[in-house]
């Protein structure tokens, strides 16, 4: 037998080895590409139940007492309400003797406030949250006033005036700052800001439940 009659028999077997490897290539391909279009198409809903079925996952939510509690701590002081108020608040030194052109100091300031309120739940307790299932009731702390913040950029000393034998005193700015500040605390209270703090609260917390996994879900 020549050489060419053993290249002639070879080269079919040859031939066939490598169409099978492109063969099987081309199937690896196919395969990918059709899963791709598959997990497209299903846009994860059908394809997480398929996936589901075919693993055997399961979801679990822990909705213990104990670990919602810790959740709802985790949001630390929520922050569901910003007063905004233009305040003008006079102060001043007089002596009950002499008159306020010799020895008198007014001081009249346009102070802008903001007054922050919320609920800090760091104050939650175990027996605050009461689970069922997939119902759960809790009790939030009372609402409070969080913070009030004279905003030094937008306030500002309107006038003032100082006696002729009297320097201006150092401290009456910062005591009318003082009073400003717990003026529109005090307009924040009376426009009933705790309330509003309060179902703010409720709806930002029964959204937080809700994604929790609960189905029923009440907030007081």
């Amino acid at each position: 037998m020549d050489v060419r009659e053993l290249h002639q028999r070879e080269a079919p077997q040859e031939t066939r080895h490598a169409l099978s490897l492109s063969s099987l290539a081309l199937g690896i391909v196919l395969g990918f590409l059709l899963l791709g279009s598959w997990s497209h198409v299903a846009q994860g809903g059908l394809w997480n139940r398929v996936a589901t079925y075919l693993t055997g996952r399961t979801s679990r939510i822990d909705t213990s007492s104990p670990s919602v509690v810790e959740k709802i701590r985790k949001l630390s002081r929520l922050e569901t309400v910003v007063f905004s108020l233009d305040k003008i608040v006079g102060g001043g030194r007089e002596s009950p003797y002499l008159p306020d052109f010799l020895v008198g100091d007014k001081l009249l300031l346009v102070a802008h406030g903001e007054v922050m309120a919320g609920v800090d739940l760091s104050q939650l307790q175990p027996g605050n949250v009461t689970v069922h299932g997939d119902s759960v009731e809790v009790h939030l702390p009372a609402p409070q006033v969080l913070s009030t913040r004279i905003d030094n950029t937008s306030t500002r000393i309107y006038s003032r005036t100082t006696g002729l034998l009297v320097p201006p005193d150092p401290n009456l700015e910062s005591q009318v700052r003082e009073a400003a500040e717990q003026q529109i605390t005090q307009a924040a209270l009376d426009d009933h800001i705790l309330d509003k703090a309060h179902q703010n609260a409720q709806t930002a917390l029964t959204a937080l439940l809700t994604g929790l996994g609960f189905r029923h879900v009440e907030v007081e």
